[in-house]
């Protein structure tokens, strides 16, 4: 298990006037009788994705409110993240043959990483799939469940999960004393806990990713990378990966420079240690780019990092949002807040973060969304209505400050320290040394 020592430095007053003063101070007094708690977020990857990003910012902003909050990361071979990659596929609906073979792989990286974690913490959440035998690993080895209050935070859509993974991944996500889930509709019939939360993400406007920009950085940035800022620009950021259907953005974007041939793309995405399927999509983008010069396909390895972003952000005309499957996709309220009109896919928790006709337009097929960006294009004065409203939607719902307080809400809710448990304890997996 690795430890991420490297965070900003986030303080709480400095969002008083992004979120307002009566927010700050709640935040405050909602944190009061959780002084000096000991918080530890795990998950499987510091850098790429929205996990992480989210992290980022939350772990020290805990830290600020008076808890005693730290993040380790999954350490694992290779063939556990191809593994990791596969569940989550699953997860998300793919048809997926699931082995012995993935599943003792699984196991057997979540039982070492457990070792790492001593039984020192008040409150432990525990990202995603990658590291859910965490809880149960640690209580095998003990022999008694480990003390502290454990939630498993869940980023994923569930909505139609391969069964055959999430049976086999249910059992141990029952251990745990709370739930967090980002919509109501991916709590999967059945599971048992004694807390469940929805809890959508949200942004930082202070990080480096969403805070203000002169228009000259901007500039400056988008003619590094050959980008004509006199042209229109439509945008996608996202991980490379067949959920976020990068191949139907360009075809999008063939069908909308019919209209406006002076269109330009613009497709933005960072490589995850924990995607392997990162670079295999990256390839099929680029080759179905086909060499038009029009065509920018950019990664973290190109220098595009967290500033980067946020100036393509700012300078772009329309962002669209592709995805086929999408557990909340922050990238709709970054570009939202910083009010550029989105057109994205009705999936995942998309819907709940643009209101179709005010902030942007909802689409189903690649023709729905070339034909939503060229009447963008063609109506400056829709566009910038739209990017007003998903400012102001963004401001009211899907900051970082509302994040932290359903956090908070839930450690005040758990309570603190209880007494050790056996690991036999109702709804705990059962298992022999041999299957940890």
């Amino acid at each position: 298990m690795l430890t991420v020592d490297e965070l900003p430095s986030r303080r709480l007053v400095e969002y008083e006037h992004v979120a307002g003063p009566e927010v700050v101070e709640d935040l405050f007094r909602l944190a009061e009788p959780l002084r000096g708690a000991r918080v530890l977020h795990v998950n499987a990857t510091a850098f790429g994705g929205g996990v992480a990003e989210l992290l980022t910012s939350l772990v020290p902003l805990m830290r600020d409110a008076g808890l005693d909050c730290h993040w380790q990361v999954l350490e694992g071979p290779p063939e556990f993240f191809a593994t990791t990659k596969t569940m989550h596929n699953a997860l998300q609906g793919a048809e997926v043959c699931w082995s012995s073979a993935q599943a003792e792989i699984w196991r057997s990286v979540n039982r070492c990483n457990a070792r790492a974690i001593d039984d020192s913490w008040d409150y432990v959440v525990v990202h995603d799939a990658q590291p859910a035998a965490i809880l149960a690993s640690a209580a095998m080895d003990n022999g008694v469940r480990p003390q502290g209050r454990w939630t498993w935070r869940c980023h994923v859509d569930l909505t139609d999960a391969s069964s055959n993974v999430w049976n086999f991944l249910a059992p141990y996500v029952a251990g745990y004393d709370a739930g967090i889930f980002s919509m109501p509709d991916y709590v999967r019939p059945g599971l048992s806990l004694n807390s469940v939360r929805i809890v959508p993400p949200a942004i930082d406007p202070l990080s480096e990713k969403n805070r203000p920009v002169e228009k000259v950085v901007v500039r400056g940035v988008l003619e590094r990378y050959g980008i004509d800022l006199n042209r229109p620009i439509m945008l996608q950021v996202s991980r490379f990966d067949p959920w976020k259907d990068p191949v139907g953005v360009i075809d999008a974007y063939r069908l909308a420079r019919t209209e406006v041939r002076t269109l330009q793309l613009l497709m933005i995405g960072s490589m995850a240690d924990d995607d392997p399927e990162g670079w295999e999509w990256y390839e099929r983008t680029v080759a179905h780019a086909g060499g038009d010069e029009d065509i920018h396909v950019y990664t973290n390895l190109d220098g595009v990092n967290a500033h980067e972003v946020n100036c393509f952000q700012r300078a772009a005309d329309v962002v669209v949002q592709n995805s086929t499957r999408e557990g909340f996709g922050l990238v709709v309220s970054e570009a939202l807040w910083k009010e550029r009109p989105v057109v994205a896919r009705d999936a995942g928790g998309i819907p709940i973060q643009i209101r179709h006709g005010e902030s942007g337009h909802l689409i189903t097929t690649s023709e729905e969304c070339a034909d939503s960006v060229v009447h963008y294009l063609k109506h400056p004065e829709e566009r910038r209505a739209a990017g007003a409203a998903g400012r102001a939607r963004v401001r009211d719902h899907f900051l970082i400050t509302r994040y932290l307080g359903d956090y908070l809400a839930l450690f005040n809710d758990l309570g603190r320290r209880p007494a050790a448990e056996v690991v036999e304890r109702a709804g705990a997996p059962v298992l022999s040394a041999a299957a940890v």
